[in-house]
């Protein structure tokens, strides 16, 4: 077998596959580790969703393996330097998701500023709206780019910071964004979008010495995994009111726990992975991972492992 599919795609992505190379589509081996383990033996491409760990183990019972699919989910559950170690590429669709993350994260804004009332100059509490708001943006991903001019026809300033690109990157320039230091986006942002990937080295980058500056009345609404923010910052500064509230679209285990920083707190909201989830982008997801699987598969017929990278379609 060529190809094993475990994550739900599009009827016309697995036949069109199949068309292509020896697939099989077989979700009922998530979970299932000891089955899912025979089944990779002498697979070359595998398509697994979120809920399958790809770890040393899996890799060494897929000696084959040349690929690794993701159409939904980020790429947490893989195992990146061990499928660099195996030679195996991991082709995910970055892109395709944009379009409905940033939807989800100008909805979420509107929500929060509109929902959550501030005390005017005559003293009655009203709403606010967008677009007479600053926004950061933490992390200029696609998504990040999208929202930038979404923002902008609101009429938003938008303001961002990336650790990954410089000040001076003609990027920032070319989206319509003012690029500042961390601690200053946050001091001057009516609402913070956080995008930026997980990497451990990123753990806690949103933490006390930001958020004790943060600008009166802040929200924030974070699609990236939460433990990029240090949680117990977070309960200060909603429990101090500094910061309004905060929408979380992936939450670390055991934080809302009895016990956990954000036990309790009636100014939190949690949604289980929707910003990227739509009919649009899981059908743009399906084919970009299906087409990077069959050029991998296509281009090194027949011919020795190469040097690993990621693939992003």
């Amino acid at each position: 077998m060529t190809v094993l599919i475990l994550e739900p795609l599009e009827a016309e992505v697995v036949q069109w596959l199949g068309e292509r190379h020896d697939a099989r589509f077989a979700p009922e081996l998530v979970g299932d580790a000891v089955g899912l383990a025979a089944a990779v033996h002498d697979v070359r491409a595998l398509v697994a969703p979120p809920e399958v760990r790809i770890d040393v183990q899996l890799l060494r019972a897929a000696r084959q393996l040349r690929a690794i699919g993701r159409a939904t989910g980020g790429a947490e559950n893989i195992d990146l330097d061990a499928c660099r170690q195996a030679r195996v590429e991991v082709v995910r669709s970055q892109a395709s998701t944009a379009g409905a993350e940033a939807e989800f994260a100008i909805g979420a804004l509107l929500n929060l500023l509109r929902r959550l009332p501030v005390e005017g100059s005559d003293g009655m509490r009203v709403g606010r709206e967008l677009g007479c708001s600053t926004i950061g943006l933490l992390g200029l991903t696609p998504a990040a780019r999208v929202m930038a001019q979404l923002l902008q026809a609101f009429g938003s300033r938008v303001v961002g910071y990336d650790p990954g690109l410089h000040p001076s990157d003609s990027i920032w320039a070319r989206w319509g964004i003012d690029c500042m230091a961390l601690d200053e986006l946050v001091e001057h942002s009516d609402g913070l979008v956080l995008l930026l990937p997980y990497f451990e080295r990123f753990r806690g980058l949103l933490g006390a010495r930001q958020l004790e500056h943060a600008r009166a009345g802040q929200v924030l609404v974070a699609l990236s995994q939460s433990s990029l923010v240090d949680g117990a910052a977070l309960a200060r500064a909603l429990h101090g009111g500094q910061m309004r509230a905060a929408w979380f679209d992936c939450l670390e285990p055991g934080w809302l726990d009895s016990g956990g920083p954000l036990h309790g707190l009636h100014n939190l909201q949690v949604t289980p992975r929707l910003a990227g989830t739509t009919r649009e982008s899981r059908v743009r997801a399906a084919w970009a991972v299906a087409r990077g699987i069959d050029g991998l598969l296509s281009k090194a017929l027949d011919t020795k492992r190469g040097s690993p990278r990621a693939a992003a379609y």
